[in-house]
């Protein structure tokens, strides 16, 4: 297995980066699923003073990169940088990937000698770390969406670095793969679950998912679950071309901690959910102390489980419990495949593809309209010395239906200093002037 192998070589420091004895830390730039299984993954399995630090560049917003170089310091010197992405060409990751090639070079260290790409056999980012000698290139398929991707490279190096075992990840996945293949309704847990979902919103996603892990290391497994089924089943056409509007919305948090949020509303609000509840036997690899006679936390964690459940229930609010033995790199593999899974068959009862994203492409498309109407703005500004209304820039440009997306590109690019200066209120969009500096 490659992610075992290069593991194994940064492990026993058969690669090292330049000048250092050792890989002290891992960047994990990616985007979406090749951000959230690594993150769920980490947070539910990673030790808590792993060999390995991990980090994330999971979004284009430059405050939150320079905080993760920033809690990442001088150990920038020993830090495998893993860039993420399938085509290659997306652009956060890329933003992501130029913004540490800079910070690398700030520092005076060889960006290329430290870093690692997943990525499509061809695709732009492979061709870049290739023509550029990374120390290593990994496979993503084409038919693997980044969504699925976690049993892949993309989520299996990431954890294999923090000594996470992701062999057993395997070993539950197949587990559940061969139990999902099982004929007997009753016994396919996917089926279970599909089923379940299908009966909860009448096969209309009329009702959303609230999941609620009732331990702390799966507190981001709602939120890895919100891509996985809400990108998956979230669709405007089925299979036959007709106008469907299917989906199922997904959010959660953690029990009990949801007990002091919202399952106020849960239990007497407006029944427009049904929610499932993540139970999990083992309180602690040890012993617990009582907190009061013959009782632990764990037993309270516990009893708020079922207290919830059965609040719900008399409350006429449906609710499903999936229990496992204990967080382990075998459960959790078991638990990504089980959900991969049944949003296959839940796909498949309400006859929609659960494999493309046509929505998420359109937004993809739309940003970079905007950003080819920031550099006809700029443009504009930069051929007149005079300053000029938002209307005379669209004017200028024959964009009159975007006046809106004007002001709010002159507003930013104000705010940043970025070559133009805002004359006016901004509050009152009609009364300005925009002129280059």
């Amino acid at each position: 297995m490659l992610s075992k192998t290069l593991q194994q070589k940064v492990q026993n420091a058969d690669i090292t980066p330049p000048g250092e004895s050792r890989f002290t830390d891992v960047l994990s730039v990616g985007i979406g699923g090749s951000a959230l299984g690594p993150q769920f993954v980490s947070k539910a399995l990673a030790p808590a003073q792993p060999s390995t630090n991990i980090h994330f560049i999971d979004n284009t917003d430059p405050v939150g990169i320079d905080h993760t170089f920033a809690e990442i310091g001088d150990r920038l010197k020993s830090t495998l940088v893993i860039i993420i992405s399938k085509s290659g060409g997306t652009p956060e990751t890329r933003n992501g990937m130029v913004e540490s090639k800079a910070a690398f070079e700030k520092a005076g260290l060889d960006f290329a000698k430290q870093a690692v790409a997943i990525t499509g056999d061809g695709s732009q980012l492979d061709r870049v770390a290739k023509s550029e000698g990374w120390l290593a290139t990994f496979p993503m398929h084409d038919w693997v969406g980044g969504r699925t991707s976690e049993l892949s490279a993309v989520g299996l190096l990431p954890a294999a670095l923090q000594g996470i075992d992701i062999q057993a990840m395997l070993d539950g996945a197949k587990e559940m793969d061969d139990a999902t293949r099982i004929d007997q309704i009753r016994e396919n847990p996917a089926a279970l679950l599909a089923l379940s979902w299908y009966f909860a919103g009448n096969g209309k996603g009329e009702k959303d998912m609230v999941v609620l892990p009732y331990k702390d290391s799966l507190l981001l497994f709602s939120r890895y679950l919100q891509q996985l089924v809400m990108e998956s089943l979230g669709k405007e056409k089925d299979l036959d071309g007709n106008t469907v509007y299917q989906g199922l919305a997904v959010y959660g948090n953690k029990g009990s901690t949801d007990q002091h949020a919202y399952v106020q509303q849960l239990r007497e609000g407006v029944p427009n959910f049904f929610a499932t509840l993540i139970e999990v036997l083992q309180d602690r690899s040890g012993s617990s102390i009582e907190v009061e006679p013959g009782v632990t936390s764990g037993d309270y964690l516990s009893g708020l489980l079922q207290g919830t459940r059965r609040a719900l229930y008399e409350n006429h609010r449906d609710s499903i419990t999936i229990t496992v033995p204990a967080v382990t790199p075998k459960m959790v593999g078991a638990l990504i495949a089980l959900y991969e899974r049944a949003v296959s068959l839940y796909a498949f009862l309400v006859n929609i593809n659960a494999y493309h994203q046509p929505g998420v492409e359109a937004g993809k498309k739309a940003a970079a309209d905007v950003l080819a109407l920031q550099n006809q703005v700029k443009a504009v500004l930069q051929e007149t010395d005079e300053a000029l209304s938002l209307a005379e820039i669209a004017g200028k440009i024959k964009a009159a239906d975007k006046i809106e997306n004007i002001y709010k590109i002159v507003r930013h690019l104000d705010a940043n200093r970025r070559g133009l200066k805002i004359q006016g209120n901004p509050n009152q969009p009609a009364t300005l002037k925009v002129m280059a500096i």
